[in-house]
């Protein structure tokens, strides 16, 4: 799982593409144990996951409307199709992706 920009952002919205931004801050405990369970999942699906420090990019809190971190953004074509902010656990989130996105 990448950290991504700006750049890799838009690029992945504006290319219509499909995958997950995942949005965390360094200091909250259960966004690393979310990333753990990411990294479990990175293995799992073949999917296009991106990660952002959501400290700096107040920007995409707000057009995202995202209230808290962690928050998973599922994006199929370019649009976000659903947001969660409870990761639950692995099997949880590969139903998820599987739902969604395949």
């Amino acid at each position: 799982m990448n950290e991504w920009n700006l750049d890799e952002v838009s690029s992945f919205l504006n290319s219509h593409s499909s995958g997950l931004i995942y949005f965390y801050t360094p200091l909250c405990g259960t966004c690393q144990v979310a990333s753990r369970m990411l990294r479990v999942i990175e293995n799992m699906v073949d999917v296009k996951i991106g990660k952002m420090n959501l400290n700096f990019y107040p920007e995409l809190a707000e057009k995202f409307q995202i209230e808290s971190v962690p928050c998973l953004l599922f994006i199929k074509d370019g649009e976000i199709v659903e947001m969660i902010y409870a990761f639950n656990s692995v099997p949880f989130l590969f139903e998820k992706i599987k739902q969604s996105l395949v």
